[in-house]
């Protein structure tokens, strides 16, 4: 939910308010009942916390989903055949 600054015409009380984007903007200062103004502010920056908000987090499954190819299947590939010469090097 958004925060919302208003400031009351009247006695000048400045306030935050957290609002849903669909509520009425608040009309009446809590302090002497005067009307309020809403205040236009830059807000806060969009903060992302945890893993997986990072281009590089999904470049490689965009790619290997392009070219048809799982991280499974290219890993199990690769230890079977690197599996398979060791065995094969151990019996000669």
């Amino acid at each position: 939910m958004p925060t919302y600054e208003y400031r009351c015409k009247h006695c000048g009380h400045h306030f935050e308010e957290f609002q849903s984007v669909t509520d009425k903007p608040l009309a009446i200062c809590p302090k002497c009942s005067g009307e309020l103004q809403r205040l236009i502010t830059g807000g806060s920056g969009l903060i992302f916390k945890g893993s997986g908000f990072y281009i590089t987090d999904y470049k490689n499954e965009a790619k290997e989903k392009k070219n048809g190819v799982s991280k499974t299947t290219a890993s199990e590939s690769k230890s079977e055949s690197s599996g398979s010469s060791e065995k094969g090097g151990a019996k000669e």
